[in-house]
């Protein structure tokens, strides 16, 4: 968990400013680390999508964990103002 999140934006506000990377550049990084990860078996083509349906499932509830919160926080502040 983050818990100092000032110092994490200033991190990122330094990393941004010190790195030039074009477009092309990130785009020769990203093939390379994803090279990387074929020739050593991290993911196959077979295996990119394995776990996406459960990974999806879980994003919908949580997102629907979030919005019963909202609306529990919404009635729960009526009613204590009753």
């Amino acid at each position: 968990m983050i818990i100092n999140t000032s110092r994490l934006q200033e991190f990122y506000r330094k990393l941004m400013a010190e790195e030039n990377l074009s477009h092309e550049e990130a785009l020769r990084i990203y093939d390379a680390l994803h090279e990387e990860a074929l020739a050593v078996g991290a993911i196959s083509s077979e295996n990119i999508w394995d776990g996406f349906e459960i990974d999806l499932r879980i994003a919908r509830a949580m997102q629907g964990l979030k919005r019963a919160r909202k609306v529990d926080k919404t009635h729960s502040r009526k009613a204590g103002r009753r």
